[in-house]
């Protein structure tokens, strides 16, 4: 996987070059952006939403669960860490993503449970609920 290349040049706008794939992140007129991308949330909750769908099908097709298709509705919230009784966290904010799945298809209820089991093994989740280290580097 190659890196992702992000350009901007005066405001919030900014291209995306992911592999030979182009998109655009901006943030709405009203937080003084154009208005002509997704925000990086949106980018964010984009990439849980896919992962969780892509890691669905390759275990459905692989145990012939009958998923005719998915609908991933993803949603964000924070909230204070103080405020949040089961977080281990105590110390500024707490991102909570949901995850609502839609599953079509002649599936059991047994199938139904191993679906939203297999959600949670989706590599972007695994991810966010694990400890993240971001480096900055500053280069020429």
């Amino acid at each position: 996987m190659g890196p992702v290349i992000v350009r901007s040049a005066n405001g919030f706008r900014n291209d995306i070059e992911a592999g030979q794939h182009r998109l655009v992140a901006d943030e709405p007129v009203e937080a003084g952006g154009t208005g002509s991308g997704v925000t990086p949330y949106d980018l964010l909750a984009s990439a849980l939403g896919a992962c969780t769908s892509m890691t669905i099908h390759v275990v459905a097709q692989r145990e012939k669960i009958p998923v005719e298709s998915l609908e991933i509705k993803v949603t964000s919230d924070r909230m204070y860490a103080k405020d949040c009784a089961d977080c281990t966290s105590k110390d500024g904010y707490i991102h909570r993503f949901t995850v609502a799945i839609k599953v079509e298809g002649p599936l059991s209820p047994a199938q139904r449970e191993r679906i939203l089991t297999v959600a949670g093994r989706c590599p972007v989740a695994k991810t966010l609920t694990s400890e993240i280290r971001v480096d900055d580097v500053l280069v020429a």
